[in-house]
């Protein structure tokens, strides 16, 4: 059962100072890795309550994401302002994600991680075989949200408002887990025929779950549309869902602080090692394989146990 502890939610605090003090004090490189430090953070917390807490691996959070951000670009194309157009973008991801779970959610296991990822595959194809989505030439030239008495153009503002959606979407997050829905969720992944001879049903609460999922995962979509200005199918591609689960196990899964700090470390390693080779990978692999071999509970379980020990 989820429980907000101060030890989880002081580790994540930690962890948003650390990023908003680097901005602060960091030039506009450091800026904007915080900026994607935050994207990634949030649509691996998106995957934790998926897979973390519900149980269900998906290879599709990628193209939600994306879904999210085409959907963005062509609200504001539409005529829209920046804000409703992050609502329409946010709420075609969870209708996404809504259809993907009321189908995949019947599967368990390996198969579920499949049928995600041949929804998310056929996503990126539509979207790289269409014109209107301007192939895979993307589409460019998308406006960031007006923010109050700041220029959201600057690094220093858009890389704190990227924070502050962070912090927004882990508090959404750790409501949602709180709920009466989120101990459902939770008794559907241990247990499910249990949960249904007590009146739950399974596959709606798994559907359910998916889809909210994806809303979280749409404001990582809405966010990086605004960061980089700019969209394309590469958005969408599988291994931008295998790159959230990395992160996701990198930091430690089911706890929704790990997804941060997971994040974080990859981000910066992945520029770090980036700069004196191109196989940046096998940094990340090394890492990763350790902490699996540690206990499998990631960055943030590490710290747990040593703080018990």
């Amino acid at each position: 059962m989820f429980r907000l502890t101060p030890m989880r939610s002081g580790v994540f605090a930690l962890t948003v100072a650390a990023l908003a003090i680097w901005a602060g004090l960091g030039g506009f490189f450091a800026r904007e890795m915080v900026a994607e430090i935050a994207i990634l953070a949030i649509l691996a917390l998106s995957l934790d309550l998926a897979a973390g807490f519900g149980g269900m691996v998906s290879l599709a959070h990628g193209a939600i994401m994306g879904v999210a951000a085409y959907g963005y670009v062509l609200a504001c194309q539409a005529g829209l302002p920046p804000w409703p157009a992050a609502v329409v973008g946010i709420a075609a991801a969870a209708l996404t994600g809504g259809l993907i779970g009321a189908v995949s959610a019947r599967t368990q296991g390996i198969f579920f991680i499949m049928a995600t990822l041949a929804f998310g595959q056929m996503i990126w194809t539509a979207t790289f075989r269409s014109d209107a989505l301007g192939g895979d030439n993307g589409m460019g030239g998308i406006p960031r949200p007006p923010l109050p008495l700041a220029d959201s153009g600057d690094p220093l503002v858009f890389a704190t408002y990227a924070l502050l959606l962070l912090v927004a979407a882990f508090l959404l997050a750790a409501a949602l887990l709180r709920s009466p829905f989120g101990r459902a969720m939770e008794a559907v992944r241990d247990n499910p025929a249990r949960a249904a001879a007590i009146g739950l049903p399974p596959a709606r609460i798994r559907a359910t779950g998916f889809m909210l999922s994806s809303a979280v995962a749409g404001i990582a979509g809405v966010l990086a549309a605004q960061h980089i200005q700019f969209v394309s199918p590469e958005l969408m591609v599988w291994t931008a869902s295998g790159e959230a689960l990395v992160v996701l196990i990198l930091g430690g899964i089911g706890t929704l602080t790990g997804p941060v700090i997971g994040a974080a470390i990859f981000v910066v390693l992945k520029h770090w090692a980036a700069g004196w080779t191109d196989h940046w990978h096998l940094v990340i692999g090394a890492l990763l394989i350790a902490v699996v071999l540690a206990g499998g509970r990631g960055i943030y379980g590490l710290i747990d146990r040593g703080r018990d020990a």
